[in-house]
């Protein structure tokens, strides 16, 4: 895969965050798809990331944004409410993968910034 554009098909409109409290669970974080079915209601499909806030918010901010990413990669690219499974597409190592691309081109971005107001 290239890099981080295989997740340039994540509609962000159509992800949805929500934090959940007092959860029995030893995850971290969850997907779930919103599937076609929708479509009767009006809806497209999407999905909705839950995060358990105990757990994801006892981590470090770098930890997090893996998590978000972990989840994201179960999004198929039909973006049809559908999920992923681990095997072969979500990995530790792809997860490191993106996260390290993300983390280059904020540094990139960061120091173009500041060339541009140096010379401003």
């Amino acid at each position: 895969m290239a890099g981080l554009e295989e997740l340039s098909y994540i509609d962000p409109s159509r992800i949805h965050c929500v934090k959940s409290t007092g959860a029995k669970t030893r995850a971290i974080a969850r997907i779930y798809g919103l599937p076609g079915a929708w479509i009767a209601a009006g809806l497209k499909p999407g999905y909705v990331i839950e995060v358990i806030a105990e757990r994801f918010y006892s981590l470090p901010p770098e930890e997090r944004v893996k998590i978000i990413i972990h989840e994201l990669l179960h999004v198929p690219r039909t973006f049809s409410g559908a999920l992923r499974p681990h095997n072969p597409y979500v990995s530790d190592a792809r997860v490191e993968r993106l996260y390290r691309l993300a983390q280059k081109r904020l540094a990139i971005a960061e120091r173009a910034r500041e060339l541009w107001q140096a010379n401003s």
